[in-house]
């Protein structure tokens, strides 16, 4: 009997480690175990088992940053990759660095990412060596989250990476992220070249409504790529999202985007940036309040000041502000508007002074003709009428490029 029941303890042991082992196994592939939730939203970058098999006895480069994380535990896709004995020869950085500590429009130097000794490059303001990095491997990889806003950079930098990969005949791996403000289409098309720039690169939406591998499959369908080449082209799609459904972002995507409802509100409040007017950058509350250094502008005060990330290029640095708090608005129920840029030019004295920084303004609206009807007195109603046609020429364009259920 006392043998019988060592033998059981053993067996019971045994299968317990065996168990242990497999589940063990199963995560480090990329493949849920029963104790997951099978409805959770899952990033291409946590489904390792849909591109590890791709990335076999290749060399490989990846474009990515500190958004670039794999899984509940944050674990940063460099270190996963390096830890499945993937090839990876380099990192392309974007606007805001590999680690996400650089300054908006701050220079993006060549560099050694220093946890892991990995050569970094940047793309963001060009690159003289761009075309031999991208030479010496044959897959890269693209794995930064978008936040919806036709002026923020990282898709200026998918751009890049799939020239560089059509022009060198390199293959494209996008690992797909939701975006935070995939459930609206708004604001004004860029259709002319002439305010074409880093900030309103494409000929799509302000609020553009893609996640980055359905803009991919847009920049290839459309012939936006130069000399009308194709990016070989795979994207790795999210798990269990659609465009109707609300993501808070697992790690910020820039200094100046610190949580859900700075993300919802930036494609509102960023027209302020062709201003002198404040969104709180040097604050604890960047894109949550708004505000000038007059009283007539609200209530509400805050002094910007020097932030990590946030120094340089800092409006009203040392100044009382006076304007708007928006810190108690429902992040999900945020949409597009013009309502603050519109509330801010009429209570401008001088209104002359207003837009301090026209062409830039310009360009992050993609048309002269917004910062015109600001000026000519006319209500967002009206603004929004002269948006309609594009727009709708727009969203038809968009629908063939899907990779999710629309919000609509």
């Amino acid at each position: 009997m006392k043998n019988k029941c060592m033998l059981f303890v053993l067996l019971l042991f045994s299968f317990a480690a065996c168990t242990a082992g497999n589940k063990q196994t199963a995560v480090s592939e990329g493949v849920m175990d029963s104790s997951q939730d099978t409805n959770m939203i899952r990033p291409a970058a946590d489904q390792l088992a849909a591109y590890l098999p791709l990335l076999k006895g290749k060399k490989i480069g990846l474009m990515g940053n500190q958004t670039s994380v794999v899984g509940p535990e944050k674990e940063h896709l460099v270190d996963v990759l390096l830890r499945e004995k993937v090839d990876l020869k380099f990192g392309f950085a974007p606007e805001h660095g590999f680690r996400g500590d650089v300054e908006r429009g701050e220079k993006v130097s060549n560099d050694v990412d220093k946890k892991t000794g990995l050569p970094l490059f940047t793309l963001y303001g060009g690159n003289a060596k761009q075309d031999s990095i991208v030479q010496s491997i044959d897959v890269m990889i693209f794995d930064l989250q978008d936040v919806g806003a036709r002026f923020y950079t990282y898709i200026t930098s998918l751009h890049r990476v799939m020239e560089l990969c059509a022009k060198h005949n390199k293959e494209l791996i996008v690992l797909d992220r939701p975006n935070p403000c995939g459930d609206q289409v708004d604001g004004p098309v860029r259709k002319d070249d002439k305010f074409k720039s880093n900030v309103s690169f494409h000929k799509i939406a302000m609020v553009h409504g893609l996640t980055v591998g359905e803009l991919a499959k847009m920049i290839n369908g459309e012939k936006w790529l130069e000399a009308g080449r194709s990016c070989q082209l795979t994207v790795i799609p999210v798990q269990n999202w659609n465009h109707g459904m609300m993501y808070e972002l697992p790690v910020i995507p820039s200094p100046s985007l610190p949580n859900h409802l700075s993300v919802r509100l930036y494609a509102s409040l960023c027209l302020f940036e062709g201003t002198d007017i404040s969104v709180g950058r040097g604050t604890d509350w960047p894109f949550q309040v708004v505000g000038f250094n007059d009283p007539l502008y609200g209530d509400f005060t805050f002094t910007p000041g020097e932030k990590a990330g946030m120094a340089k290029h800092v409006e009203g640095k040392g100044e009382k502000m006076y304007g708007l708090d928006l810190r108690g608005l429902d992040p999900n129920k945020q949409q597009f508007t013009l309502t603050y840029l519109l509330d801010f030019y009429q209570k401008m004295p001088d209104k002359s002074k207003f837009f301090s920084r026209a062409a830039f303004f310009d360009k992050l609206a993609g048309t002269d003709e917004l910062r015109k009807q600001v000026i000519a007195g006319q209500s967002e109603a009206e603004i929004r009428k002269s948006w309609t046609k594009d727009l709708e020429v727009y969203k038809a364009m968009r629908k063939k490029y899907l990779l999710y259920a629309d919000f609509e």
